[in-house]
């Protein structure tokens, strides 16, 4: 990788449901690199189901940095069944639910792919602030929009050294953290890579401030962006 394109996406709500929630579903504080591809397959108008196919962790590389402190909220919705009935108008029957959701969520998204037709529609779409279908944030009724930072040159630092990262991390690539006064550290396990009929083949934990400050760890490497932000790829 040599360039990486930077942009910033936000919503007044999202949620990425927990996998492992049932009747009080949860969301995660991030977006996994999962919801990802979907974000950037609606913006390059990827069909639902093949989108996946197009960003495989080989080719395709996503870091996520916090720009607003996760904030979770809860609602009470009513859920229908909408199979059990022909005509919306009939429906009497609903189940009333309490869902976890993000509030004024904003991520920092930092994007490559080895497939230069894929990075430069992308760079183009998202700089034109152009997309094919409406990127969301989880679902389809947080509605996200995004504006383009820029593109940057990408350098990979491979020596282990101390450095104050930027972005999520992943938590196995830490062999060191130095925990910090006034910050507030959380680790997640997020669904990481899945198959084009949604089942997850990978799940990785990451470490992240709530607050978006930085975290000062020792890695094996990291990646430096020409904006002098210092990331690790999900």
């Amino acid at each position: 990788m040599e360039k990486v394109l930077v942009f910033d996406v936000w919503s007044e709500y999202a949620y990425f449901r927990k996998f492992f929630t049932t009747t009080s579903p949860l969301t995660f504080s991030l977006p996994p690199r999962t919801a990802l591809c979907g974000l950037m397959g609606a913006i390059l108008g990827f069909p639902k189901e093949s989108y996946l196919e197009k960003f495989p962790r080989n080719d395709a590389s996503f870091a996520v940095r916090l720009m607003n402190p996760v904030k979770k909220v809860r609602f009470s919705e009513n859920l229908i069944d909408t199979e059990s009935v022909q005509t919306m108008n009939i429906i009497k029957q609903h189940t009333r639910i309490k869902f976890e959701f993000l509030k004024d969520a904003r991520f920092r998204i930092y994007f490559s792919h080895t497939d230069p037709d894929i990075y430069v529609a992308a760079r183009e779409m998202i700089a034109n602030h152009k997309c094919v279908y409406t990127p969301c944030l989880g679902i389809s009724e947080h509605i996200a929009n995004f504006g383009y930072i820029g593109e940057f040159p990408l350098k990979k630092i491979e020596m282990p050294h101390e450095i104050s990262l930027e972005s999520v991390i992943p938590k196995d690539q830490i062999q060191k953290i130095q925990f910090e006064s006034g910050k507030e550290y959380m680790t997640e396990t997020l669904p990481n890579e899945m198959e084009k009929d949604r089942t997850v083949t990978e799940y990785q934990q990451f470490m992240f401030e709530r607050n978006g400050k930085p975290i000062l760890a020792t890695v094996n490497h990291h990646y430096e962006v020409g904006n002098n932000d210092r990331i690790l790829f999900m």
